[in-house]
């Protein structure tokens, strides 16, 4: 049997290849290129021979060998609209030929085993969602990215661009790496579609079980229906708001963008170290911030 091999492993070395061949600013990684010329050179008993667009209704990608597993291709459903998600596909199909080809000559992926943040078991779909962060958006440039930069869906989406995936891909990785408590949560109906926390937020608490639970978004969230009016897309609220297990005096920053092609909502929600203590000590001082917050959704900024 072969040695299991290490999503993070084996992506970081064809980086290292790409580096060498194309440079550091290469970007994005031509992945379907890749995947046919690696598995040529690396593996010519059994390589991937095509990789292409097909209407694969209820799926989001594929891989699949023939009788004699010695051809493998790679299918990513023609009918998503956004380029990148199709990118993170191939990536991921990619993951699973030279991760888990072993195991299995047919690997069928729906939407929620791809470019989700609902994944915290070490499963082969995990797996191939992490080969394929780390080949199209390796962390060191990507630190390089956002580094020293105040985290933003504006800063998101320049990364999306820089390595031709999804806003909700790029989002996702800058959750993996971030050094503050940070949850991104994707919602639609009013509801949490999945939620990904930082390793500061999930120590401290702060994270929501969708995979066991249907959560409601909290009413004062700006992606719920009842603020829709709004047309604010940034607010600054009490943590409580969103983790009833907060401190009174904690607050929150709380961003939300329509995630492109996809269907739903991306809300970006910051908060300080949990050991952080505000200035904010009684009522009256969170009526002000809830004041400034209600000014704010009114399009009443303050003068500087």
């Amino acid at each position: 049997m072969s040695a299991l091999k290490k999503p993070m492993a084996e992506a970081n070395r064809l980086s290292v290849m790409l580096n060498t061949v194309l440079g550091t600013e290469r970007f994005p990684v031509p992945v379907a290129e890749l995947a046919l010329e690696y598995s040529r050179q690396c593996f010519p008993d059994s390589p991937v021979t095509k990789v292409q667009g097909e209407a694969i209704e209820g799926f989001e990608g594929m891989l699949t060998a023939n009788k004699a597993r010695s051809k493998w291709l790679i299918l990513y459903n023609s009918a998503v609209r956004s380029e990148g998600r199709k990118r993170f596909t191939i990536a991921h199909e990619f993951g699973h030929y030279l991760l888990h080809r072993h195991r299995q000559d047919r690997f069928a992926c729906g939407d929620a085993d791809i470019e989700t943040g609902d994944r915290t078991e070490r499963d082969i779909e995990a797996e191939a969602d992490l080969f394929a962060s780390t080949l199209l958006m390796p962390l060191d440039d990507f630190r390089r990215q956002v580094g020293g930069q105040l985290a933003s869906f504006d800063l998101l989406g320049h990364c999306a661009d820089r390595y031709g995936v999804s806003l909700t891909a790029a989002a996702l990785r800058w959750t993996e790496i971030a050094e503050q408590r940070a949850v991104l949560v994707a919602s639609r109906d009013d509801h949490m579609l999945w939620a990904k926390s930082s390793k500061a937020a999930f120590k401290s608490g702060a994270y929501f079980a969708t995979r066991k639970h249907t959560i409601e978004l909290p009413r004062d969230a700006l992606a719920h229906s009842h603020n829709i009016s709004y047309m604010v897309d940034q607010q600054t609220i009490r943590a409580q708001c969103w983790f009833p297990r907060e401190p009174a005096a904690m607050p929150l920053t709380e961003m939300t963008v329509v995630a492109g092609n996809y269907d739903y909502t991306l809300t970006l929600l910051l908060m300080p170290e949990a050991e952080w203590q505000g200035a904010i000590h009684d009522e009256e001082d969170v009526l002000l911030v809830d004041t400034y917050t209600n000014f704010i959704r009114n399009g009443q900024y303050p003068v500087s």
